[in-house]
């Protein structure tokens, strides 16, 4: 596949991803709702991995149909600079950026577009929640130990891919409760464009 196509299918990923990430915490909020486990904060968390398993299972599936597209470009410079990409070079991934970040845009603009008004309030991206160098600071530590994570899950991980991908859920997940209080947090540098473009 050529690199604009699978810059095309990052942006088609990318955007995706965006759109669907809002709808986790309005589902995890409505199921912990339905299930009266609203008070308890660790009923949250499961509720999310599972939510978040089921994204990453989805968005593997349509990814690999789309010839190897990504939806976050810090992973893909980390499986890059590990070498568990061999058909990637440093001038393809130059070009999906760019791509992937558009494509954020088009996630956010659209969610914001199709999003009921009674969530609107509670749904926001990613923003700075503290001065900039702990921001910097914490998103790029945050951003480093996830990828960090997902690499040592990838490579010295289980041989069952499911249990694979439950373990990089519960890790994005861990990581991103941490970062709440920083920056959001994005962790994932399209995403986080997308909604300060908006």
């Amino acid at each position: 596949m050529g690199v604009i196509t699978t810059a095309m299918a990052d942006a088609l990923l990318t955007s995706m991803w965006v759109f669907s990430m809002p709808f986790l915490k309005i589902l995890t909020f409505e199921i912990a709702a339905f299930l009266g486990l609203r008070p308890f904060p660790l009923a949250a968390f499961f509720i999310t991995t599972l939510l978040v398993s089921l994204m990453m299972f989805i968005f593997t599936i349509i990814g690999n149909a789309l010839g190897g597209a990504t939806f976050n470009p810090t992973a893909s410079v980390a499986f890059y600079a590990a070498g568990l990409r061999k058909d990637w070079s440093a001038l393809s991934m130059a070009v999906r950026f760019p791509f992937q970040a558009v494509g954020g845009v088009v996630g956010v603009k659209t969610v914001l577009g199709v999003l009921p008004r009674e969530y609107k309030e509670t749904i926001k991206g990613p923003s700075l929640k503290v001065d900039i160098q702990t921001g910097f600071l914490a998103e790029g530590l945050l951003t480093f130990g996830l990828c960090l994570a997902l690499l040592v899950i990838l490579i010295r991980g289980p041989n069952n891919p499911l249990l694979k991908l439950l373990l990089m859920a519960i890790s994005t997940v861990g990581f991103v409760g941490r970062g709440a209080n920083y920056t959001g947090p994005s962790m994932n540098p399209a995403n986080a464009f997308g909604w300060a473009y908006v």
